[in-house]
């Protein structure tokens, strides 16, 4: 059996967290075993399915607390366990420092997946990516990434212009992610909404790169037409208790529903009526292939990568446009039919058994 050691922050319900999950269910574990190492002690979302799937769960330091201690902790668990192949999803280049160490340590083989298309605007961020693919990009034995845009950001247009970068899809299980009308319902009656009920929903980690106060200043434009509406919002992180001043100030507390972090994104999804996906960046979202798995509209920011519109079910808008431009498109929404994507995802790629397959060719030699 071949093990791969998967080096992340932690195993909560990101979109790289999630996608390794989803290789993981699928992968044929006669032949290949994931183990993770993660950096946060507290317990993960995917944790405990991690375990009853066979899998390890490491822990070793953050560079916050002690570089040197996790430089020697991550280079430990490689040495310690054998691990032949390490896989690092990183938004930058430094993230290529972590292959570097496993390289050292013994790995044989060092994969890295691109998870998005920009860290940021920051001068420090340039400056670790910059340095990060300058230093340690030469102890990459595999590149992986879910978008031309990614690619290209953490591995340089050469690398992809040449072929040496594998365009691997956020694939999912289609069947899983179909539109479900008792889920609908289900969701519907938990919330204490109406069939009636015009449903906005989107899912992402609350930061400043999921843009959710311009979210809520268009949802609150959207809502003075649309009285009869909600904002369904799924997902935790630091800046929420910010965006819920926000909706105090502007007065739409009534009409946005927080559900926290939920494992039941199938039913969430087709509760809703509209996906709206602003981000300032993404490399691939996870949740818009999903959203268009469940026959959802997804009104999306032109930043994100023109290949996540696999259905022609997503129109793009420069966030720049004006908040009107966006209700309108929301608008046009209203009282449209679900309709069915699953054939389109297929040929377009997105279904996991492929996706697994793929990867399985593309990393294990």
């Amino acid at each position: 059996m071949k093990r791969l050691l998967c080096v992340l922050s932690c195993m909560n319900a990101g979109g790289a967290e999630t996608f390794l999950m989803k290789l993981y269910r699928k992968i044929d574990r006669d032949a290949y075993q994931f183990d993770f190492a993660v950096n946060i002690r507290e317990e993960g979302v995917y944790d405990k399915e991690i375990k009853f799937l066979g899998g390890k769960i490491y822990h070793f330091p953050p560079k916050s607390e002690s570089f040197w201690g996790y430089i020697k902790g991550l280079k430990k668990i490689v040495q310690d366990n054998h691990y032949e192949y390490v896989l690092r999803i990183t938004s930058n280049g430094m993230g290529f420092l972590d292959l570097a160490i496993a390289k050292f340590a013994g790995a044989k083989v060092c994969i890295a997946r691109s998870s998005n298309s920009s860290d940021g605007y920051g001068i420090k961020s340039c400056i670790a990516h910059f340095v990060g693919k300058t230093i340690f990009k030469r102890f990459v034995d595999v590149k992986i990434a879910p978008s031309t845009e990614a690619a290209i950001y953490t591995f340089g247009e050469k690398d992809v212009n040449s072929g040496k970068v594998c365009l691997l899809p956020n694939g999912i299980d289609l069947n899983y992610y179909k539109y479900d009308e008792n889920f609908r319902k289900t969701i519907r009656d938990e919330f204490g909404l109406s069939s009636k009920t015009f449903v906005v929903g989107h899912v992402g980690r609350f930061s400043e790169q999921k843009n959710h106060s311009f979210l809520i200043d268009v949802f609150a434009t959207f809502l003075k037409k649309h009285p009869n509406s909600k904002l369904l919002l799924v997902g935790n992180g630091e800046l929420m208790p910010m965006i819920k001043q926000r909706c105090e100030s502007l007065g739409v507390c009534d009409n946005v529903i927080f559900t926290g972090i939920r494992s039941d994104m199938p039913n969430l999804y087709s509760a809703m009526d509209v996906f709206l996906f602003p981000s300032l960046f993404e490399g691939m979202p996870n949740v818009v292939i999903e959203a268009q798995a469940c026959g959802l509209p997804c009104v999306i920011a032109d930043s994100i990568t023109k290949e996540a519109n696999v259905t022609e079910n997503v129109k793009y808008l420069p966030l720049n446009e004006g908040l009107r431009e966006w209700e309108n498109a929301i608008g046009e929404c209203v009282g449209a039919k679900r309709g069915e994507a699953a054939n389109m995802l297929r040929k377009n790629g997105y279904d996991i058994n492929d996706v697994v397959k793929k990867f399985e060719r593309t990393c294990f030699f």
